[in-house]
């Protein structure tokens, strides 16, 4: 681990962007709607550090759905010897399920984790409302969403802040917490609290369309489809970003996040731009999930397959029927050449980031690049990526990028100025 890093992540742990002066707050009980994915994930975090937690969803056979999935996460711990029997018990009567609204009169923090949709969770947002304590904090879970738009129907804008955990959410460590410019000092600190509460490291950023994590995550996964569509093995394309340093590569994780999510997403995008008069381009990624989605009906392993195979036998494979579509070139890219793309591509928009005010300080970019994606620890972060490259030549790669694969590459204004200056990240 890079030594710097180290020393991030304590400041982080210990209250770095916490608003001083305000005293340490506890979530005596948690409402959370939806029992989905994110929806039980919480719920579980939750309930296992000490929180009694109140999950709602549309009906109770619903919400028991979520239920039985916190009770197999518990179960298998258990078998595990990660936690007792009686812990186990402890942990399921801290739940309680539920349909009707009007119980969130007992919570102090309401986490909404529906699906990312705008107009629905603008539904819930004002369900909720209807019956919640006034004192009581109204967070969402949206991974890309302005939260400063979806402020705009509550009540309440003060009480209002972003919690963006992370899949799985009961392994993922990352928090990363959205302000707006109405939210109030006490909401933030009073989310920034219950992060720490239940064991996760939170990062803080100000509200822009997906945030810092999902706006710098895309980079790696659209990067992918790039060079899936240019022409270069998908094999490669996958042993390359493990290479790298990933997890994982940028086609399995598409995989599992849903590649229809992922067009649904980049839809949602493209009607933000559309309402403030500016236009979402088209890329060669848009291309791949139109494929995936209209011409082979390959959604991801949800739903049977996408990119990969998911036999019985528990190995994935490439799916073989994907060179039909995606027809390898004969002039395919040196892994070298790859990697720079995918780190690149995403330093960059960590810059842009910062640039604009949505990073607040150099550690949360290290911190939640490395904890909210798996960029690659040994590099420090996004930025200090950077330092360790040499601002100047960084600039000088970036711009021979910019050349050959596309504006995304181009250096950010804060990058030539600072290069200039010989300044680094710190």
């Amino acid at each position: 681990m890079h030594k710097n890093f180290k020393l991030q992540l304590n400041n982080i742990q210990t209250g770095q962007n916490r608003p001083k002066g305000i005293p340490k707050s506890s979530v005596k009980k948690l409402g959370i709607l939806g029992s989905g994915l994110m929806g039980h994930g919480i719920c579980y975090v939750a309930a296992i550090n000490g929180i009694d937690v109140l999950m709602i969803d549309v009906s109770i056979k619903k919400a028991q759905r979520g239920l039985d999935k916190i009770e197999s996460i518990l179960e298998d711990a258990q078998n595990k010897g990660l936690i007792t029997k009686n812990k186990k018990i402890d942990v399921l009567n801290r739940i309680t399920i539920s349909d009707d609204y009007s119980f969130l009169r007992e919570c102090d923090l309401i986490v909404e984790a529906v699906f990312e949709d705008r107009i629905l969770k603008n539904k819930v947002t004002n369900l909720a409302e209807k019956f919640m304590d006034a004192n009581a904090i109204f967070a969402s879970n949206t991974s890309t969403i302005p939260i400063s738009i979806l402020a705009k129907e509550s009540m309440r804008p003060n009480n209002f802040i972003g919690i963006h955990f992370f899949s799985p959410v009961h392994k993922m460590k990352l928090v990363e917490i959205i302000k707006t410019k109405t939210t109030s000092l006490d909401t933030l600190a009073k989310a920034y609290d219950f992060a720490l509460c239940i064991g996760k490291i939170p990062i803080v950023v100000n509200d822009s369309r997906g945030f810092y994590t999902t706006r710098v995550f895309e980079r790696y996964t659209s990067e992918g489809m790039a060079l899936l569509y240019e022409g270069n093995p998908a094999e490669l394309i996958e042993s390359t970003g493990k290479e790298a340093g990933y997890p994982v590569g940028p086609l399995a994780i598409l995989d599992e996040i849903n590649i229809g999510l992922a067009a649904h997403i980049r839809n949602q995008k493209r009607l933000e731009f559309q309402e403030n008069g500016r236009e979402l381009h088209k890329q060669s990624w848009d291309k791949v999930l139109s494929i995936m989605i209209n011409d082979v009906k390959r959604l991801g392993r949800s739903d049977g397959g996408g990119f990969y195979e998911y036999p019985e036998s528990n190995v994935k494979y490439i799916w073989p029927n994907l060179e039909n579509y995606f027809p390898i070139s004969k002039n395919v890219l040196a892994k070298k050449e790859m990697i720079d793309r995918m780190i690149f591509s995403q330093v960059i928009e960590t810059i842009r980031c910062y640039e604009e005010g949505v990073l607040l300080s150099v550690a949360d970019a290290n911190v939640g690049s490395v904890f909210g994606w798996g960029f690659p620890i040994i590099t420090g972060g996004t930025l200090q990526y950077v330092n360790d490259y040499g601002l100047k030549e960084f600039l000088r790669k970036s711009k021979e990028l910019s050349k050959l694969f596309g504006e995304r590459f181009s250096a950010p204004e804060l990058l030539i100025e600072m290069a200039s200056q010989n300044k680094k990240f710190n």
